[in-house]
């Protein structure tokens, strides 16, 4: 973690306009904006670095203000499930806060992210007070239930040709697409996808090979290219 010096004094009024209206600091009331920033610190976490670690007790909400991170599970063997992938604007950690109690998940960096970190006492204190944090805080609740909902649905119901196919629709929205309309804007390993997936690597590998074969997708080294994304949604059984 290093500390970044010249993002110390950017308000989270700013980062408003930066970070579109997905931020939930930026959305509460302005004093409890400005009570908060006289708090917040700018960290920068190095890609590949750890946020924080299940089973440690949290110290503080991190709002990412650039990058993105994983938030995973780790099996006592040590497979790594990731749960969900987060980007600007998010925030990371409350569950932990509201509670109490110890991380359940891990976060790690998969860039370089630069990250606000609000103590908890500080978060706290404007969750007791400001009415449209309370009910901000509500709805990630709700949406974090929506979507652990479905992915056990998915993973339930779905066959791994399914959620394999349904994971590069995801990263497509997630992480956008490079100049040429079509290539994948990310770097994951094939560990982490099958990871995304909820499936051994062997296995997803076999599925982004079948897929190349079938000239759904194109594999270059890391980078994913969509050739057919009709026939990817079909596969998937969604449909944008």
């Amino acid at each position: 973690m290093i500390m970044n010096a010249s993002l110390k004094n950017l308000h989270c009024a700013d980062c408003q306009a930066i970070n579109g209206d997905t931020c939930l600091i930026g959305k509460i009331e302005k004093q409890w904006v400005d009570k908060l920033q006289e708090r917040k610190h700018l960290n920068t976490f190095r890609k590949g670095s750890l946020i924080f670690h299940e089973g440690n007790y949290p110290v503080g909400l991190y709002a990412i203000f650039s990058g993105k991170v994983k938030i995973f599970k780790t099996s006592e063997v040590g497979k790594e499930y990731i749960l969900r992938l987060a980007k600007d604007g998010e925030i990371l950690g409350y569950r932990s806060i509201l509670t109490n109690e110890k991380y359940e998940v891990s976060a790690e960096a998969l860039e370089d992210t630069q990250l606000c970190f609000i103590p908890t006492e500080s978060f706290s204190n404007a969750l007791r007070s400001s009415t449209r944090l309370s009910i901000g805080v509500m709805d990630l609740l709700a949406e974090d239930l929506k979507r652990t909902e479905e992915k056990l649905t998915d993973m339930a119901q779905k066959t791994v040709k399914e959620r394999t196919a349904e994971m590069v629709l995801m990263l497509r929205r997630f992480y956008g697409l490079e100049e040429d309309g079509a290539t994948i804007n990310a770097t994951l390993s094939r560990e982490e996808l099958a990871n995304l997936v909820g499936t051994a690597t062997e296995t997803l590998i076999r599925m982004l090979s079948e897929f190349k074969d079938n000239k759904v997708l194109d594999l270059k080294g890391k980078k994913i290219t969509i050739l057919n994304l009709r026939l990817l949604q079909d596969l998937a059984n969604v449909y944008d």
